[in-house]
């Protein structure tokens, strides 16, 4: 199946410090390319996989579920491991639920996570009846684009595969009956003006992470804060974070 333009995986490989980025549920690389980029320039080593189904179309993607989508991740980070020192993760929307996941399922080789306005609870009734719908209506309204910033695109698909979402609710209860299992540092960027994730779930994980968990707000974005006004400061801050929480210093720090 062609790939959308645009849509390609990135790699770079850099210094002893990992970094893998986790893009969100309908969405492509893009979303965080130059978020990735960025991380590239200070000396990192970073992976940034392409999800089965997801960069082609959303037929295709119906075809998938969440356990396709996480082994890709889960492969994408076993082969950094390999080559890094420290692996960090970070992720956007069901990326960063995702980015949970592999923290509570690999534990401490999981060095930190960075997670942009994560989905981790189901915030959408209408979720409750894909099961059902997903036999009759193959796909609904995309959530794609929630972008503030005048001119900023997000390449993701403009329908929502009904099939894949309804594997969505499993990957929540999972990631949730785990997090007690994350001891590691985590960051989350949160914008207050969401159109597509709800504040629940980043009150759900402060209710459960406690101290290892802070909490910074994209008060100039939407959904998509890592190509939204508030971009700059989640690249700088988590960068910064890496530096924080590394055993090992950045190549370009040496």
């Amino acid at each position: 199946m062609p790939l959308l333009p645009g849509a390609e995986p990135y790699h770079h490989e850099g210094g002893p410090v990992g970094v893998l980025l986790c893009h969100g549920f309908t969405g492509t690389p893009q979303s965080l390319r130059p978020w990735g980029e960025h991380l590239a320039e200070a000396g990192l080593t970073v992976s940034l996989p392409r999800l089965p189904g997801h960069g082609t179309t959303w037929q295709e993607m119906n075809r998938t579920r969440w356990e396709d989508w996480y082994a890709e991740i889960d492969r994408a980070f076993t082969v950094l491991k390999s080559k890094c020192a420290d692996v960090f993760v970070m992720g956007l929307s069901m990326g960063g639920c995702m980015g949970l996941r592999l923290a509570e399922v690999h534990g401490p080789a999981v060095r930190g996570l960075v997670l942009v306005n994560p989905s981790v609870v189901n915030d959408n009734p209408a979720l409750n009846f894909a099961p059902v719908l997903k036999w009759v209506l193959p796909s609904v309204a995309g959530v794609a684009n929630d972008i503030k910033k005048p001119g900023a695109t997000e390449l993701a698909y403009t329908r929502t595969p009904v099939k894949a979402a309804a594997t969505l609710p499993k990957l929540w209860r999972l990631t949730q009956a785990g997090l007690s299992k994350i001891t590691q540092p985590v960051l989350v960027y949160r914008s207050p003006e969401d159109h597509v994730v709800k504040a629940a779930s980043v009150a759900f994980l402060r209710d459960r992470m406690g101290e290892n968990l802070e909490i910074r707000e994209c008060a100039d974005s939407y959904h998509v804060a890592t190509l939204d006004n508030d971009a700059p400061l989640i690249f700088s801050g988590s960068l910064d974070f890496v530096r924080a929480h590394a055993s090992v210093p950045l190549t370009k720090d040496l």
